[in-house]
């Protein structure tokens, strides 16, 4: 048991999607946090049921926050979940205090809230029907086919308070989503999703993140996602380029080393002053997915979407919150 997760109750499943991951059970202490100004997000509250994540994305930059636990950045984030089991009820009690003043909350800024584990523990059910009852904005990142299934609740949301939905997909390639998400569904997938959810009325962006240089930032690859996103209904399409923060850094590079060896020196060369890639090749590529959107309609089709849109989404070099979250 990681001495940082004191009184958790370490569980394992049978179940084929859950074979060689451990489960900690907490009884969180808060959770709803404080975003630090020094992160410079859009957002100043979030809600993270889980910590770790079974989508195992070579570059998540939430890595790092796994040392905070005494477990490691690599394998350990991808099979070892820390879930806040109390977190409905913790969410109710705080929603109520006489000091909260109802301020827009994100989820999905860390690990996705829809990630395997949920559909065993059920966590956010139990967070959006607080979130409605309460009628407290709030917004969903997400890569994770089961919001299908909290539909009803999104829909009873919407009609008392703002919700805002986008989800994450940074390229249509197939062998390309096995080899970097192992864990996650398929883009395939999560463009049904973006379609289901737009079908019912819900105006959802798309993060086109992150754009790995040499893998998915060609103009075939940039046009194909975006033409995709179209098709599907994206009101919406935010590039991302990737940026590997310390924990991702390592855990990424060794992977490129193992399968794409012949990449290792433009990476070098691209994030030579840190974690973000070079500052025209952002630009560059960034330029690229827009002018795609304006190609395939999208921005004509947000500037037609008479709801009020999601919270603005963070900029490229923004996604660094979970650096700070504390332990639960």
């Amino acid at each position: 048991m990681p001495l940082a997760l004191p009184g958790a109750v370490a569980r394992t499943f049978d179940t084929p999607g859950f074979a060689g991951m451990t489960f900690y059970e907490v009884q969180a202490k808060s959770i709803i946090n404080r975003v630090p100004a020094a992160s410079r997000m859009h957002f100043t509250w979030t809600i993270n049921p889980y910590r770790g994540c079974s989508h195992a994305c070579r570059y998540c930059f939430a890595r790092k926050t796994h040392t905070y636990l005494d477990l490691d950045a690599g394998q350990d984030f991808d099979t070892r979940v820390v879930v806040k089991v109390n977190a409905g009820t913790l969410l109710r009690r705080e929603l109520s205090a006489p000091r909260w003043s109802r301020e827009h909350i994100a989820m999905g800024t860390n690990v996705d809230c829809y990630q395997r584990a949920e559909g065993r523990y059920r966590l956010m059910r139990e967070i959006l029907a607080a979130l409605r009852d309460f009628a407290n904005p709030f917004s969903i990142l997400t890569k994770g086919t089961l919001i299908l299934r909290d539909l009803d609740l999104l829909r009873q949301a919407a009609e008392v308070t703002r919700v805002g939905l986008s989800l994450s997909i940074g390229f249509v390639d197939e062998t390309l989503w096995r080899a970097v998400e192992p864990g996650t569904p398929s883009p395939r997938r999560r463009l049904d999703v973006l379609r289901q959810l737009s079908d019912a009325g819900f105006g959802v962006g798309v993060l086109v993140a992150p754009i790995l240089p040499g893998l998915s930032d060609s103009d075939e690859s940039i046009d194909a996602t975006v033409a995709a996103l179209a098709a599907a209904g994206a009101t919406g399409a935010t590039p991302i380029p990737l940026h590997l923060r310390p924990g991702a850094r390592e855990w990424y590079l060794a992977w490129l080393g193992r399968t794409r060896p012949d990449l290792v020196a433009r990476y070098r060369q691209l994030y030579r002053g840190g974690s973000y890639a070079d500052k025209a090749y952002q630009e560059d590529v960034c330029a690229r997915v827009r002018a795609a959107a304006v190609r395939h309609g999208i921005v004509e089709r947000a500037a037609r979407t008479m709801p009020a849109p999601p919270p603005p989404q963070p900029e490229a070099v923004q996604l660094s919150l979970l650096d700070v979250e504390s332990v639960p």
